[in-house]
Formats: C-alpha cells, structure tokens, sequence
C-alpha cells in the first residue's frame, strides 16, 4: 500500500515500515502522531485521489530533533570592504510510518 501524504507544507510518498526525515514536529522521541492530510492511496492497484481518500497515515516518532547539514549564505561586494556571513542548520524529525489506514 502506498499513499502521498502532506506534511507540514510538503509531500511525501510513503509506505508502511518506511521512516524518512521530515520537517520537525513537536513530540518526544516514542510519541505516535497522525496524518490526515492523505492526497493520494495506492491500494493493490486501485488508486483514490483527492476527496475520495478515506486513509490516516500514523507514525512514531524515532529521533526528535535530527539538525541537516550546515548552509552557509555568503554575501559579499568586491571593493567595499563588505562582507557577511550567515549560516543555519535546518531541524528536521525522523519518523517510521506504522500503518495506512
């Protein structure tokens, strides 16, 4: 079974057993959390899409708090002495999906 889920603003293709990275989410570590936001099932071949989706998506939360590699944005105006420097680290949240239902 495979289903396009949406969270927080972005799409995902998931199926039962799969952990990804996304976004981060509020929780601890071992908490379930729910997706109802299903754009699209894939059930054995029998494809529902849009309102006709009737599925939850529910995950555990494996790692809380995972921070992405480091970017660095540079700025910099060739003979006048300026230059700055920003960097972030983006926090994203591990999950294993359990089951779509």
């Amino acid at each position: 079974m495979l289903a396009v889920v949406k969270i927080a603003g972005q799409q995902f293709k998931v199926q039962a057993g799969q952990s990804l990275y996304v976004p981060h989410l509020q929780g601890n570590t071992g908490d379930k959390v729910e997706f109802s936001d299903v754009l699209l099932v894939d059930n054995s071949g029998t494809i529902s899409v849009g309102s006709d989706v009737k599925a939850i998506v529910k995950a555990e939360i494996i790692s809380a708090l995972v921070q992405g590699e480091k970017v660095i944005a540079f700025k910099m105006k060739r003979r006048k002495g300026f230059r700055k420097k920003h960097g972030h680290r983006t926090h994203y949240t591990r999950i294993k999906i359990e089951s779509i239902a």
